[in-house]
Protein backbone atom coordinates (compact mmCIF):
# COMPACT_ATOMS: atom_id res chain seq x y z
CA UNK A 1 0.00 0.00 0.00
CA UNK A 2 1.62 3.50 -1.30
CA UNK A 3 1.55 6.07 1.52
CA UNK A 4 0.66 9.88 0.38
CA UNK A 5 2.71 11.91 1.53
CA UNK A 6 2.20 15.72 1.71
CA UNK A 7 3.31 18.06 -0.81
CA UNK A 8 6.37 20.61 0.25
CA UNK A 9 5.07 23.69 -1.04
CA UNK A 10 7.70 26.56 -1.51
CA UNK A 11 8.24 28.54 0.65
CA UNK A 12 8.17 32.59 -0.30
CA UNK A 13 11.90 32.57 -0.44
CA UNK A 14 12.22 29.50 -2.23
CA UNK A 15 9.35 30.36 -4.69
CA UNK A 16 11.43 33.99 -5.16
CA UNK A 17 14.16 32.12 -5.65
CA UNK A 18 12.45 29.56 -8.26
CA UNK A 19 10.64 32.17 -10.30
CA UNK A 20 13.94 34.29 -10.61
CA UNK A 21 16.11 31.76 -11.64
CA UNK A 22 13.27 31.22 -14.26
CA UNK A 23 13.03 34.79 -15.41
CA UNK A 24 17.03 35.23 -15.68
CA UNK A 25 17.14 31.92 -18.07
CA UNK A 26 14.53 33.13 -19.89
CA UNK A 27 15.71 36.41 -20.33
CA UNK A 28 19.52 35.78 -20.65
CA UNK A 29 18.74 33.39 -23.63
CA UNK A 30 16.37 35.54 -25.23
CA UNK A 31 19.27 38.43 -24.83
CA UNK A 32 22.01 35.92 -26.04
CA UNK A 33 19.59 34.62 -28.76
CA UNK A 34 19.15 37.89 -29.92
CA UNK A 35 22.99 39.31 -29.94
CA UNK A 36 24.00 35.86 -32.19
CA UNK A 37 20.91 37.27 -34.94
CA UNK A 38 23.54 39.19 -36.92
CA UNK A 39 25.43 36.45 -37.64
CA UNK A 40 23.00 34.55 -38.89
CA UNK A 41 22.82 32.10 -35.74
CA UNK A 42 20.65 30.51 -33.17
CA UNK A 43 21.51 29.50 -29.32
CA UNK A 44 21.47 25.75 -30.81
CA UNK A 45 23.83 26.80 -33.77
CA UNK A 46 26.28 28.22 -31.09
CA UNK A 47 26.28 25.52 -29.23
CA UNK A 48 26.57 22.79 -31.88
CA UNK A 49 29.60 25.34 -33.26
CA UNK A 50 31.29 25.41 -29.68
CA UNK A 51 31.11 21.29 -29.73
CA UNK A 52 32.49 20.81 -32.57
CA UNK A 53 35.41 23.19 -31.94
CA UNK A 54 36.26 21.37 -28.90
CA UNK A 55 35.99 18.08 -30.08
CA UNK A 56 38.58 15.94 -31.25
CA UNK A 57 39.41 16.34 -34.58
CA UNK A 58 35.99 18.90 -34.45
CA UNK A 59 33.80 16.08 -35.46
CA UNK A 60 31.61 14.38 -32.85
CA UNK A 61 29.05 11.65 -33.65
CA UNK A 62 25.89 12.82 -34.13
CA UNK A 63 24.46 10.61 -31.48
CA UNK A 64 27.18 12.21 -28.99
CA UNK A 65 26.32 15.48 -30.48
CA UNK A 66 22.36 14.99 -29.46
CA UNK A 67 23.53 14.03 -26.26
CA UNK A 68 25.54 16.81 -25.36
CA UNK A 69 22.99 19.58 -26.87
CA UNK A 70 20.16 17.62 -25.30
CA UNK A 71 18.40 17.26 -28.27
CA UNK A 72 16.33 14.83 -30.07
CA UNK A 73 18.45 13.10 -32.89
CA UNK A 74 15.77 14.30 -35.19
CA UNK A 75 15.60 17.59 -34.02
CA UNK A 76 19.47 17.58 -34.33
CA UNK A 77 18.97 16.15 -38.07
CA UNK A 78 17.19 19.12 -39.21
CA UNK A 79 19.07 21.30 -37.23
CA UNK A 80 22.57 19.96 -38.97
CA UNK A 81 20.45 20.20 -42.10
CA UNK A 82 20.13 23.55 -41.94
CA UNK A 83 23.96 24.31 -40.69
CA UNK A 84 25.04 22.21 -43.80
CA UNK A 85 22.98 24.48 -46.35
CA UNK A 86 25.07 27.30 -44.69
CA UNK A 87 28.63 25.32 -44.52
CA UNK A 88 29.06 25.39 -41.13
CA UNK A 89 28.77 21.27 -40.63
CA UNK A 90 28.55 18.46 -43.06
CA UNK A 91 28.15 14.85 -42.09
CA UNK A 92 30.38 12.25 -42.65
CA UNK A 93 30.13 8.54 -42.65
CA UNK A 94 31.15 6.27 -39.66
CA UNK A 95 33.59 4.09 -40.72
CA UNK A 96 33.46 1.62 -38.02
CA UNK A 97 29.77 1.60 -38.07
CA UNK A 98 27.78 2.02 -41.58
CA UNK A 99 24.70 3.22 -39.43
CA UNK A 100 26.71 5.85 -37.73
CA UNK A 101 27.44 9.22 -38.84
CA UNK A 102 29.61 12.27 -37.46
CA UNK A 103 29.42 16.32 -37.71
CA UNK A 104 32.16 17.69 -39.12
CA UNK A 105 32.98 21.53 -38.20
CA UNK A 106 33.61 22.96 -41.90
CA UNK A 107 36.53 25.48 -41.89
CA UNK A 108 33.55 28.39 -43.13
CA UNK A 109 32.13 26.84 -39.52
CA UNK A 110 35.52 27.53 -38.20
CA UNK A 111 35.91 30.76 -39.19
CA UNK A 112 32.83 31.65 -38.09
CA UNK A 113 33.13 30.19 -34.95
CA UNK A 114 36.51 31.78 -34.44
CA UNK A 115 34.56 35.21 -35.52
CA UNK A 116 31.61 35.07 -33.57
CA UNK A 117 33.33 34.10 -30.08
CA UNK A 118 34.41 36.94 -29.10
CA UNK A 119 31.15 38.86 -29.43
CA UNK A 120 29.14 35.95 -27.68
CA UNK A 121 31.94 36.37 -24.74
CA UNK A 122 30.93 40.30 -24.92
CA UNK A 123 27.41 39.34 -25.05
CA UNK A 124 27.69 36.51 -21.72
CA UNK A 125 29.89 39.25 -19.86
CA UNK A 126 27.40 42.63 -21.09
CA UNK A 127 24.33 39.99 -19.83
CA UNK A 128 25.55 38.13 -16.81
CA UNK A 129 29.12 38.36 -15.77
CA UNK A 130 30.13 41.84 -15.17
CA UNK A 131 26.22 42.23 -13.85
CA UNK A 132 27.77 40.15 -10.48
CA UNK A 133 30.67 39.92 -8.00
CA UNK A 134 33.35 37.40 -8.11
CA UNK A 135 32.12 36.04 -4.86
CA UNK A 136 28.02 35.97 -6.35
CA UNK A 137 29.66 34.42 -9.16
CA UNK A 138 31.52 31.62 -6.91
CA UNK A 139 27.95 31.19 -4.79
CA UNK A 140 26.46 30.86 -8.29
CA UNK A 141 28.87 27.88 -9.42
CA UNK A 142 28.67 26.52 -6.02
CA UNK A 143 24.95 26.58 -5.60
CA UNK A 144 24.51 24.92 -9.39
CA UNK A 145 26.84 22.21 -9.71
CA UNK A 146 25.27 20.01 -7.82
CA UNK A 147 22.34 20.66 -9.23
CA UNK A 148 23.68 20.13 -12.57
CA UNK A 149 25.42 17.10 -11.65
CA UNK A 150 22.33 15.62 -10.44
CA UNK A 151 20.40 16.38 -13.18
CA UNK A 152 23.04 15.08 -15.54
CA UNK A 153 22.48 11.83 -13.70
CA UNK A 154 18.75 11.74 -14.69
CA UNK A 155 18.82 12.45 -18.81
CA UNK A 156 16.50 9.99 -20.44
CA UNK A 157 14.78 9.14 -17.01
CA UNK A 158 11.50 9.71 -16.80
Amino acid sequence: METETATRWLTEEEQCAWRTHLEVNRLLTYQLEKDLQPFGLTMNDYEILVNLSEAEDRRLRMSDLAAATLQSKSRLSHQITRMENADLVRRENCESDRRGLYAVLTEHGLETMQKVAPHHVASVRRHFIDLATPEGLSDLSKTLKPIAEHLRGHRGRP
